[in-house]
């Protein structure tokens, strides 16, 4: 473990007022995510979570990102707790001068990763409609007119974090979709329509019984609708074509996640929406091989095969989910024939 992360977990909970330096017993980190340092602290009788965001992100490319993003994250989880207390997690305190926050660490027999879930092939609990309805929930309370935008103007944290390292590095490696890949990068960079959570993913999300608990907001920004459902159903489907067996249950996770989402769309038609996410989703799809943030568990094999989906979604676009998911699932079932 890193003294350093130590340290610095001391010094918060003293900051915060959550206890002595002293008192900390034990600080282990965690694993999982590459643009932060994050640790399970025991204090005294109780457990903690801790996280610091860090300038330079755990991968392969140079990628750097502001650490004042921990502090839209912090908001982000004060505004989902708002918006939807069941779901949320509880807030500890936040430093300024650390760039780090402190919140509860969840856990108990009832508390699952939705990625570990997934991997394992365990049973469906409808997990993809419970996070397509808390998804469509907090975006349409955030189009409302009295809902203050103020603390969440992070275009340029975002573009840092997601426009650039998923559109335009992938648009350098594919000059005949640079267009394409450029538009949706302007599109993206421009709009202000929702609250974007701007990571969600199965690695983030927990369950337990309250239902979901949406983690890991440090891209939260004003931005486009279509992305936080597209970058959540781009891992669906990375996932289908990486487990054959529950290739169509993943899939139609994909629909349920659209459709719970969909059911609260109210800022504009749920159309227009939808026609976005079919033009990013296999861009995203394209950016998880290509990009700076390649997917960790395909193999050579299945990077070709979503390489080539992609490519192809792109190069011929639908404007409805299902066209885009019948197509996905026909060419998985050829693949593994």
């Amino acid at each position: 473990m890193s003294v350093q992360l130590e340290a610095r977990c001391r010094e918060l909970i003293s900051e915060l007022g959550l206890g002595e330096a002293a008192e900390v017993q034990s600080v282990h980190p965690l694993t999982g995510g590459v643009s932060s340092d994050i640790a399970r602290v025991v204090l005294d009788s109780r457990q903690i979570c801790i996280k610091f965001a860090i300038p330079k992100l755990k991968v392969a490319e140079d990628w750097h990102a502001p650490v004042h993003r921990n502090a839209a994250e912090y908001r982000w989880l004060q505004t989902a707790a708002d918006i939807l207390p069941s779901g949320a997690v509880q807030l500890l305190g936040r430093s300024e001068k650390l760039h780090g926050f402190a919140m509860e660490f969840i856990s108990g027999d009832d508390v699952y990763l939705w990625k570990s879930a997934l991997l394992a092939e365990a049973p469906d609990h409808g997990e993809a409609t419970a996070v397509g309805d808390i998804l469509g929930r907090i975006h349409a309370a955030s189009s409302l007119a009295e809902f203050d935008t103020s603390q969440f103007h992070n275009r340029d944290d975002f573009r840092a974090l997601r426009i650039e390292p998923y559109l335009s590095f992938t648009a350098l490696q594919h000059s005949e979709l640079a267009t394409h890949l450029d538009a949706l990068a302007c599109m993206l960079y421009q709009s202000e329509q929702v609250l974007v959570h701007g990571d969600v993913s199965p690695k983030n999300i927990l369950f337990r019984t309250g239902g979901p608990v949406m983690l890991d907001a440090e891209c939260a920004t004003m931005g486009d609708a279509s992305f936080d459902p597209s970058f959540c159903l781009n891992h669906l489907v990375l996932k289908a074509a990486l487990l054959p067996d529950s290739r169509a249950r993943l899939l139609a996770n994909a629909a349920d996640l659209w459709r719970a989402y969909a059911a609260h769309i109210s800022w504009e038609p749920a159309e227009q929406v939808q026609t976005r996410i079919c033009s990013l989703l296999p861009a995203l799809m394209l950016a998880r091989i290509d990009g700076k943030s390649p997917v960790e568990y395909l193999d050579d094999d299945k990077r070709r095969l979503v390489r080539k989906l992609a490519i192809h979604l792109i190069r011929h676009p639908v404007s409805e989910l299902d066209q885009a998911l019948e197509h996905i699932s026909t060419a998985l079932k050829e693949h593994y024939a």
